[in-house]
């Protein structure tokens, strides 16, 4: 028995797989991208629902360009974006002085904007010890901010996040950063704070409370 538009969409944004019988956005044409893009954000919001109200933080890290964050989800709905940043950290800069900037700015944009909880970005498997390592400690200085604010932090995969704001788990940067900005009515963000805003809005859209 074929299954209905919105179990689809349930088991692609819950359950990690690509929407089934859908052509990826990034193949279609333009102008049918754009449409499929609108669609897609539509039909994710309408099953997923808003399960979670309140200030989420959302984190990207990275050791030279952690990207952070705030939307608000309404009791009545509605999404607001707070407002985001992105902590670079120039060459010159040891490890330790960079994790010593993504604790403290991570801090302070806490204390500036009350979230109820922060969402980030899983890791994946990289072949290169020393890349894991590098983003291992970016992701455990934020996390660390987070935890001493006694903030609960909650981890999404990257194909999970993808799937939650665009519907399709191997879109570009590109197509997450037009798709948050069509989500929360904010302008186009750069990279690390649009993925940032993806990791917060995955939390909204799918955490059940």
């Amino acid at each position: 028995m074929a299954k209905s538009g919105r179990a689809l969409w349930t088991q692609a944004i819950n359950g990690g797989g690509k929407l089934s019988g859908a052509a990826p956005l990034s193949r279609a044409p333009a102008k049918n991208r754009i449409a499929s893009e609108k669609r897609a954000i539509a039909a994710a919001r309408a099953i997923c629902g808003r399960r979670v109200e309140g200030v989420v933080l959302g984190i990207d890290p990275s050791l030279r360009g952690t990207g952070l964050s705030v939307i608000e989800a309404r009791a009545d709905g509605t999404l607001e974006y707070i407002e985001s940043l992105t902590i670079k950290n120039h060459p010159s800069l040891s490890m330790p002085e960079c994790l010593a900037r993504i604790l403290t700015q991570t801090l302070a944009i806490i204390k500036r904007t009350n979230p109820v909880c922060a969402a980030i970005e899983q890791s994946v498997y990289v072949q290169n010890f020393r890349t894991a390592l590098i983003l291992g400690s970016s992701r455990g200085a934020a996390i660390a901010a987070a935890a001493s604010q006694r903030l609960e932090v909650f981890e999404y995969p990257p194909l999970r996040i993808k799937q939650a704001v665009i519907g399709y788990g191997r879109a570009s940067k590109e197509q997450v950063a037009k798709s948050v900005a069509a989500i929360v009515g904010c302008p186009v963000l750069p990279p690390d704070e649009a993925d940032a805003s993806a990791a917060a809005l995955t939390h909204i859209f799918t955490h059940k409370q």
